[in-house]
């Protein structure tokens, strides 16, 4: 116990070494970089709340987006860990459920109107938090909602994962139809927020709340996830209340994932392939794979928005764009390495 425990903190300080790398890193790097050489001073200059120098004002806009960056995978990487148990499945991911087709039904429909900024926000959680709610009604008795109910103690997620598929077309139906309509002048808008774009993300408190949240309540949970994971069908004879984890696992899922969509739009593959690259790593205990799949997320998409904003500066790219490109090779070979495990 004390080697698994002392390998776990291991793993998580150079985790969180790596994280807050990453940030620096993002901070430094842009069109107009910042020498390691005047980064104490910046730094410095930033703790007193007075940037006033080039580096520290540089450190500063960059600092804001770089956290953003953070945050929001994060929380896509936690979603994924708990999309995976909730449907049993390695390879799921944080927009299987059509969550995030709902909040870009809400973003597109608040962009078509020329909204304000904040508008938009609260409109594509307001989207998020409908369809949720549509998928608890029509899967409430899978979730354990009704006592009794088989998919409670079976941890059957078929009709949870197939009214997910259906409600995301219809939503994507209706994006479609937003778009044929659309004015020229708000297209571009509209598309950089669906491929995923943090160019105008900035410092916001309430994704790292929903995340701290989230994360001190499954760390209770992370025993009764390895049991669901490894012994779904006899989870129930071993303690296991399964109805109350799947309904916590689906409800903290849709709030990372609300809260991900809302700040920086629709960016794919982080929840996919960080969890199941951290679960091949680091094992399948929910106890460390939990901050682990958190961490690695939030550094995985800081780097990856730093490459989108760099790479054709002073053009700025799409983060989407830049994490599809990674994931899909990725994701294919972890598909095949998981086949080959297969007997």
């Amino acid at each position: 116990m004390d080697a698994m425990r002392k390998r776990s903190a291991v793993v998580l300080a150079a985790l969180l070494a790596a994280a807050l790398g990453s940030v620096l890193f993002a901070a430094m790097v842009g069109s107009v970089g910042v020498a390691p050489m005047a980064l104490p001073a910046a730094l410095r200059e930033l703790a007193t709340g007075q940037p006033t120098g080039m580096a520290a004002t540089l450190l500063a806009l960059r600092i804001g987006r770089a956290a953003s960056a953070f945050v929001t995978g994060a929380a896509l990487s936690l979603a994924g860990v708990m999309m995976q148990a909730l449907l049993r499945n390695p390879l799921a991911d944080p927009y299987v459920l059509g969550i995030s087709s709902g909040a870009a039904v809400g973003a597109v429909a608040a962009l078509l109107l020329g909204a304000a900024l904040w508008a938009v926000d609260l409109s594509a959680l307001g989207g998020a938090v409908a369809i949720s709610l549509l998928l608890y009604f029509f899967a409430r008795r899978e979730l354990g909602g009704l006592r009794g109910g088989a998919g409670a103690q079976t941890g059957d997620s078929g009709v949870l994962l197939l009214t997910g598929v259906v409600l995301a077309s219809a939503c994507m139906a209706l994006v479609t139809l937003m778009l044929s309509v659309a004015p020229e002048s708000r297209l571009r808008g509209i598309v950089f927020w669906m491929i995923g774009d943090l160019s105008g993300s900035s410092w916001r408190v309430l994704p790292w709340l929903v995340l701290g949240a989230v994360l001190l309540f499954l760390r209770r949970r992370a025993r009764a996830l390895n049991v669901l994971a490894l012994h779904a069908e006899a989870a129930a004879t071993l303690g296991v209340d399964v109805g109350a984890t799947r309904r916590a696992l689906f409800v903290c899922a849709g709030l990372l994932t609300a809260s991900a969509v809302t700040s920086a739009g629709s960016i794919g593959f982080v929840g996919l392939i960080v969890p199941h690259a951290c679960r091949h790593a680091f094992g399948p205990d929910h106890r460390l794979l939990l901050p682990a799949s958190l961490l690695a997320g939030g550094a995985f998409l800081v780097l990856a928005d730093t490459l989108a904003r760099t790479v054709l500066a002073p053009q700025q790219l799409p983060v989407g764009v830049i994490t599809s490109l990674i994931g899909v090779p990725v994701f294919l070979f972890q598909l095949h390495q998981l086949r080959l495990r297969q007997p």
